[in-house]
């Protein structure tokens, strides 16, 4: 067996899943059928499928879900969410109900500003380069024009452009670092075009300028790329209410479950090890939203871990305060997002997530997408000051573990009515289901 394969991007698409199939696999039949299993019968929107990505050969399937009764300043919405793990979407549901009885959500856009840089090598006269700098920085702007003008009509654009100098972290390093305004749109494509054409701005003005040295005119710029680190593109998400107003079937003693909150809140913002896992919970919700809704959330994830890192230790992304009688849990989180452009004109699924979130600004989904998370953190924050955090979570894993075991109809009845009113694990699952099947 060679698994090496010459011009594979070449290949027909029924040519790619034949040599997977022959390639990989005992019965290559088998293979074939099941990777056409989840092919599309409209052939439209099948090979919409296939072109989003490259060498394409299937699609992979996730679940959607909806957490309704999400009440965010004063308006309701019903919550789109694409995620694999069981739990998640009953989680942000039912700190969604709890919280609409008490108020709702808060969430305000506190700032929009996005970055790209251009990373350039220059030997020579700090100065000469600032000077130059100076000089040159309208030229920057009235060069971009034919790129902005369309985005300016939106009420955004670039905003500034600075020179930094970081030459003492990286010999002969300085940046073109330039803050946008994208409007509706995440702008990745906007910003990197901005860029490339400072670049090329950067480079020839460097040729023409006489105040440089025939060395000194020769910058070398290593790359042009937006960043997804967004520190300030913020969101903030709250919920407040009475301490006696937190009481419900499981908080029969609000001040304590109140007490016991904000120390396991306060855990995570002093103890990276708890809090990696605090922020992963509140990356589930996060994340699931901004599947459905078509964003990247690489790019999301990549700049909310650095965020937690700031402060030169990795923490806790919400926080939470007993004050005057009142308990309050919030959170101030970066996502560049957008509505516009990207999947969300594209993917069938996307637009229905929009339609059902009410076609949203950007600075809306923002709102929404902060506020899942931070109600997926209230849960989970419940749960373990609570019941602990097993008890919700292997009710909804069953399903998974009973489909792995393939049991019938009968057989999950039996299994559902045992585990009513015993501990559910993995092992006691699959040893009931061999004890039933002796």
């Amino acid at each position: 067996m060679n698994n090496a394969v010459a011009g594979f991007s070449k290949l027909t698409k029924e040519d790619k899943i034949n040599w997977i199939a022959n390639e990989y696999f005992t019965n290559p039949s088998e293979a074939i059928a099941t990777i056409k299993q989840y092919w599309n019968s409209d052939s439209k929107l099948q090979q919409l499928h296939d072109e989003f990505i490259e060498n394409t050969i299937t699609n992979f399937y996730l679940p959607m879900g909806i957490a309704p009764n999400f009440l965010i300043n004063d308006k309701y919405y019903s919550v789109p969410m694409v995620i694999e793990e069981s739990s998640v979407v009953a989680a942000a549901a039912k700190s969604s109900k709890y919280w609409s009885t008490r108020g709702g959500f808060k969430a305000t856009v506190l700032n929009s500003e996005k970055i790209g840089q251009v990373h350039f090598i220059y030997k020579g006269d700090v100065q000469k380069l600032e000077n130059f700098f100076n000089t040159t920085k309208s030229k920057f702007f009235s060069e971009t024009e034919n790129i902005t003008k369309n985005m300016q009509k939106r009420g955004g654009g670039i905003l500034d452009i600075e020179l930094r100098n970081k030459t003492n972290e990286l010999e002969n390093y300085f940046q073109l670092h330039a803050t946008f305004e994208t409007k509706d749109s995440m702008g990745a494509n906007f910003i990197n075009s901005c860029l490339e054409q400072f670049a090329k701005t950067l480079k020839v003005e460097a040729q023409n300028y006489d105040g440089f040295s025939e060395e000194e005119k020769n910058i070398q710029v290593v790359m042009s790329i937006l960043s997804n680190y967004v520190p300030n593109c913020i969101v903030r998400a709250e919920v407040s209410c009475k301490i006696e107003d937190l009481a419900e079937k499981k908080i029969e003693n609000p001040q304590e479950f109140a007490e016991k909150f904000v120390q396991a809140v306060k855990i995570a913002e002093i103890e990276p090890y708890r809090a990696v896992t605090h922020n992963k919970g509140i990356m589930n919700g996060i994340d699931s939203v901004i599947l459905a809704t078509g964003n990247d959330f690489r790019a999301v994830e990549a700049g909310v871990h650095a965020y937690a890192s700031r402060n030169g230790k990795y923490s806790s992304l919400s926080h939470a305060k007993i004050e005057n009688g009142v308990f309050t849990f919030w959170m101030e989180i970066p996502l560049a997002l957008g509505t516009v452009g990207g999947l969300t004109s594209l993917h069938p699924l996307v637009k229905m997530a929009l339609q059902i979130l009410g076609k949203p600004s950007a600075h809306e989904l923002m709102q929404i997408v902060a506020v899942t998370g931070l109600a997926q953190n209230f849960a989970a924050l419940r749960s373990l000051t609570t019941t602990g955090i097993q008890e919700g979570h292997m009710k909804m894993h069953i399903n998974n573990i009973l489909n792995q075991f393939q049991t019938s109809d009968e057989e999950r009845i039996m299994i559902k009515k045992h585990f009513e009113s015993n501990t559910i694990s993995h092992a006691a699952v699959v040893e009931f289901i061999e004890n039933l099947r002796k």
